[in-house]
């Protein structure tokens, strides 16, 4: 059965989720009536956003339905999204963290600390860790992620990272820029061995839980299911469904799998924002972004720092990263000398993503009337 969005998102209106508070006008006039025709325009069954402006909380919203299936749930400013690639940006803070403690070298071959990582390709034993942060290692990407067979057990990961033995390096490493998934799922099982503890109880213990991101998860299955959004993609004949099989598998949770919500995503974006600090915690070094937030120098690179991608916004740099997996889309964009930053996040996989938190970035810089 195909279930047209386009009458949900008519009966509700696409409405906010809250109402305004004192203070948002502005988002209200003039990033609501984008967001409502986007959202109908790109036929989007939910999406939720949150700004930071001046280093403060302005706007926390949800708009539409969190399943096409059901108009009496709408998304809300705490509905858990599938973040897909932001998992990326956790994994980097995770062996920031690491690297803080002298417990591993940013230039030291992996196979140091994962010495059961191994490729068909010999060149292998020279890739470092920050190859691996900044997509340099020559590492080739994950095809099949089997959401149709996923994996739930603690020993996934270290099964998969140990199942690479057949691969083959695309190029030499340090020698080009190629984004890869699977580096990061080795990256996962780096921190896991070094930490002696699995991937998903350290960055909980040491990210998640000391940020304040209390209902964000890496686990599926500890998610709040009243809380989970279903992902959303489009048939042949346009209309828009639920996806065949939630992008869930723990072999792939440190390239894929945060589960987070609006609220929680602007508490990411103020500790970043802060340089590691928030509300008492200091998670990671002033002066690791210094480190982080640096273009790598390499033929071919997309201005790619350790898992940060670098943009310019009128001379001021701009941090950012997306995601996107089978029907899910979001994304993160800090630009940090100003304090401002945008989290949006979408249960359809095919929208004009970019344009939304482009005008939401604008309207919080108030560049636009």
């Amino acid at each position: 059965m195909r279930f047209a969005i386009a009458a949900i998102l008519v009966c509700l209106d696409l409405v906010p989720s809250v109402r305004a508070q004192p203070g948002e006008a502005r988002f209200v006039e003039r990033l609501e009536p984008f967001i409502q025709k986007a959202m109908k325009d790109d036929r989007i069954t939910g999406l939720a956003i949150g700004i930071v402006e001046g280093g403060k909380p302005v706007y926390v919203r949800g708009f539409g339905v969190m399943d096409a299936r059901d108009p009496s749930r709408p998304v809300t400013a705490d509905t858990l999204f599938h973040m897909a690639s932001i998992t990326k940006t956790f994994v980097a803070t995770a062996v920031m963290q690491l690297v803080e403690r002298s417990l591993v070298d940013l230039d030291a071959p992996v196979i140091k600390y994962v010495p059961d990582f191994r490729l068909k390709d010999p060149r292998y034993r020279s890739i470092t860790v920050r190859q691996m942060l900044t997509h340099t290692s020559g590492m080739p990407d994950v095809h099949g992620y089997r959401w149709d067979k996923p994996e739930f057990d603690d020993g996934a990961l270290d099964r998969y990272v140990r199942g690479l033995q057949d691969k083959t390096l695309l190029s030499e490493p340090g020698t080009k820029f190629a984004y890869s998934n699977m580096a990061y799922e080795v990256l996962g099982d780096l921190v896991a061995k070094v930490s002696r503890m699995s991937f998903e109880d350290y960055v909980r213990e040491t990210i998640l839980s000391p940020t304040g991101m209390r209902s964000s998860t890496l686990m599926w299955k500890q998610a709040d299911p009243a809380r989970l959004a279903t992902g959303h993609t489009r048939a042949k004949d346009g209309s828009v469904i639920p996806i065949a099989h939630y992008p869930y598998n723990r072999a792939h949770t440190p390239s894929s799998n945060l589960h987070s919500s609006a609220k929680d995503m602007v508490q990411w974006i103020l500790l970043n924002l802060n340089r590691g600090e928030l509300n008492g915690h200091r998670i990671l070094q002033d002066s690791t972004y210094d480190r982080m937030w640096v273009p790598t120098e390499i033929s071919g690179q997309k201005s790619v720092g350790i898992c940060w991608f670098l943009r310019s916004y009128e001379g001021q740099q701009i941090v950012m990263h997306g995601g996107q997996d089978d029907g899910f889309l979001s994304t993160v964009v800090l630009l940090p000398i100003r304090k401002v930053g945008v989290a949006v996040m979408i249960n359809t996989d095919q929208a004009a993503l970019a344009k939304i938190h482009e005008k939401a970035l604008k309207v919080a810089l108030n560049e636009e009337q």
